[in-house]
């Protein structure tokens, strides 16, 4: 897979939660839903990998090509392959968090759960 989208850090991605102009960017959360029952991120929409067959034809319908668009899952991996298929389908402004959900708990929010 070659890398064509933005890497964001969780401390960026903290940085980016608290801005308020949080409204020009598009959130998507690509694990399944028992992870998000786990530990989540309330302002992501929830795409799970798994489903796609049930949202892949409504993907532009759903989000903007040319807005700014976040893509977490638990490692970084999921949500890489996610943003490389964004990116493929003309989206513009892709950025992976580096390290998921689980980093984001370790480094920015102990609240969030760790599984």
């Amino acid at each position: 897979m070659s890398e064509t989208f933005a890497k964001l850090t969780v401390e960026e991605l903290a940085a980016r939660l608290a801005s308020p102009d949080m409204e020009n960017v598009q959130l998507i959360d690509v694990r399944e839903p028992h992870e998000v029952e786990i530990a989540a991120l309330r302002e992501f929409q929830n795409l799970p990998l798994s489903e796609s067959e049930q949202w892949v034809d409504s993907i532009t319908d759903r989000f903007d090509p040319n807005v700014e668009t976040i893509v977490l899952c638990h490692h970084g991996m999921r949500s890489a392959h996610m943003c490389q298929w964004l990116i493929g389908r003309g989206f513009t402004k892709v950025y992976n968090v580096e390290g998921g959900i689980d980093a984001y708990s370790i480094v920015v929010d102990r609240s969030v759960p760790r599984y």
